[in-house]
């Protein structure tokens, strides 16, 4: 939604394994790996982040590690973009990271994204006690309690997940608790 709102006028195509029969604009389903990438005039990739996060790490993840296969395959002369979560920092060549807060969002969400072009890395805003981490399921369990006793809770509801990332074409929980908000690659449209 982000690109879209960046580049109103360009048609935008997501490529995924599984279906995605929420996605707003045209969708193909098939391997990113194996794609054909030609033709496009940006590409943008969020290899499964599930090796690289320290949530999944804890249990063990069965999800393969793609940042450098991806980066592999992205074509000489088009700009690109791969996002992944922080843990996966030692694996990109990093050049910007956003947060909700920077966008008045009320979550935090970093994002780790490595870009072909130029992007100007904004301030985070402050990491107040009220911002909502959209992990897991919408079922407020606590994360953690606070050196101070005050917990942090996970998101009560799809409407507050919708909420804390600036979603609005989806109800199904997964694909909130796998996105990234709009905003983030509004900006990064907007910078190229």
């Amino acid at each position: 939604m982000g690109y879209h709102t960046a580049f109103p006028d360009a048609e935008i195509v997501g490529v995924d394994v599984a279906p995605q029969p929420d996605y707003p604009f045209t969708f193909v389903q098939a391997d990113a790996r194996t794609h054909n990438l030609k033709g496009y005039d940006l590409i943008h990739a969020s290899p499964p982040c599930q090796s690289y996060s320290s949530m999944s790490n804890r249990h063990g993840s069965l999800q393969p590690e793609l940042v450098y296969e991806i980066r592999e395959r992205m074509p000489n002369g088009v700009p690109s973009v791969i996002e992944n979560v922080v843990g996966a920092s030692e694996h990109m060549d990093t050049t910007l990271m956003l947060c909700g807060t920077m966008f008045d969002l009320p979550t935090r969400r970093h994002r780790l994204f490595e870009c072909s072009f130029l992007v100007w890395q904004p301030q985070c805003g402050a990491h107040t006690r009220d911002l909502i981490p959209v992990y897991g399921k919408p079922d407020g369990r606590r994360l953690y309690t606070r050196s101070d006793g005050s917990q942090l809770r996970a998101w009560r509801s799809v409407e507050q997940g919708q909420r804390a990332l600036g979603i609005s074409w989806t109800e199904d929980w997964h694909q909130i608790r796998e996105a990234i908000p709009p905003s983030y690659t509004q900006y990064i449209g907007s910078q190229l």
